[in-house]
């Protein structure tokens, strides 16, 4: 095996083509995430007809694509990156076509390169409805050099 073989993953900070936040992704969500307090992230989505599974119901891929999204930022706005090592996710609702939606994640607890971390998506309404939730395992890997300071434009993550 070669050196670059043996060489800890490396995490790209471009990624405009990201299929959930990549502006650049043709075919892809296009939602952007902000910081949310100290540890979190928080973005909005409008469910589109085009990402329903059932005829009026967004695909549960969509739905944990979202989440792990939000996962992936609440560490990058802490100058963390990683990848989802096990996730856990309740659909305790479907989304229904045209919804608006708050997608939140936050990081709970670190140990070593183990990041334990938690994210919900809510109705955007007075309700606040809970539609489903995921408790996440966050590996910790090395961003691609040159490193610059994280910052919080909602272009670059995961």
């Amino acid at each position: 095996m070669s050196t670059k073989e043996n060489s800890p993953l490396r995490l790209s900070r471009n990624t405009e083509n990201c299929y959930v936040c990549g502006p650049q992704n043709k075919t892809g969500l296009h939602v952007p995430f902000t910081r949310d307090g100290e540890r979190g992230a928080r973005g909005e989505y409008v469910a589109q007809p085009e990402h329903c599974g059932w005829p009026g119901m967004v695909h549960g891929g969509i739905v944990f694509a979202l989440m792990d999204e939000a996962l992936a930022y609440a560490l990058y706005f802490q100058g963390m990156f990683g990848v989802t090592a096990k996730a856990e996710t309740r659909f305790r609702q479907p989304i229904p076509a045209g919804a608006k939606v708050i997608i939140r994640a936050w990081v709970v607890e670190q140990r070593r390169r183990l990041i334990t971390a938690h994210a919900e998506i809510r109705l955007d309404d007075d309700t606040k409805t809970v539609l489903a939730k995921t408790e996440a395992t966050m590996f910790l890997q090395e961003a691609e050099l040159p490193q610059e300071a994280p910052f919080d434009s909602g272009t670059t993550a995961s």
